[in-house]
């Protein structure tokens, strides 16, 4: 076998690993998680710097949710502070055969989804389910996040936050799961994620 057909064949396997790997998780019917996101006030969080950006907190937050689908980015402003979105989803919006209904699809810093059917009057969508642009606290959290799945149960807490830059850009969460369009996602200083096990 010469040099090219090896290397052919183990970037094969590689790949049809890194597939296996990365693979959606899959349910069974029902809802997985009943319970909205907590929101609580911040009382005696002063402002703090990380990196390059002062991180103001705006909310205490704390969430179990279904993961609806993840992005990473690498080459746009936002990337260097936050470099994954998950679409979260809980409520009906954690339940698969609900799930298998809706097409989901991220870019650009956006969620977006379509259901020809409606399994869902629309407004029960979208208040079931948001964009989060993840802020991982520190390595720790970042290799946590890299290792969530389409369809993983996650449990997260941090902050929502706003956070600035010294030329003078800004970043700010949204604090409601209410909104939609544009400045209707939260934006999540991760101190603590954990893959919840499967059901």
């Amino acid at each position: 076998m010469n040099l090219t057909r090896l290397l052919l064949l183990v970037g094969s396997i590689g790949f049809v690993l890194w597939l296996l790997e990365d693979g959606a998780v899959s349910h069974a019917p029902g809802v997985l998680v009943a319970q909205a996101p907590q929101q609580t006030a911040v009382r005696d969080q002063a402002p703090f710097d990380h990196g390059e950006y002062r991180i103001t907190p705006l909310a205490g937050f704390a969430l179990q949710a279904r993961v609806l689908g993840r992005e990473d980015y690498r080459l746009d402003r936002e990337a260097d502070l936050s470099p994954v979105d998950l679409a979260l989803g809980w409520g009906p919006m954690s339940d698969e055969a609900v799930l298998e209904q809706i097409e989901i699809s991220q870019g650009g810093r956006w969620y977006r989804w379509r259901a020809q059917g409606m399994p869902l009057p629309r407004r029960e969508i979208e208040r079931h389910s948001a964009n989060m642009h993840m802020v991982p606290q520190d390595a720790q959290v970042a290799d946590a996040l890299d290792a969530v799945r389409t369809g993983d149960v996650v449990e997260l807490q941090g902050y929502l936050i706003e956070a600035r830059a010294a030329d003078g850009w800004r970043w700010r969460s949204s604090l409601t799961r209410n909104d939609t369009g544009a400045r209707s996602c939260e934006l999540v200083y991760v101190r603590r994620l954990t893959i919840a096990e499967s059901p």
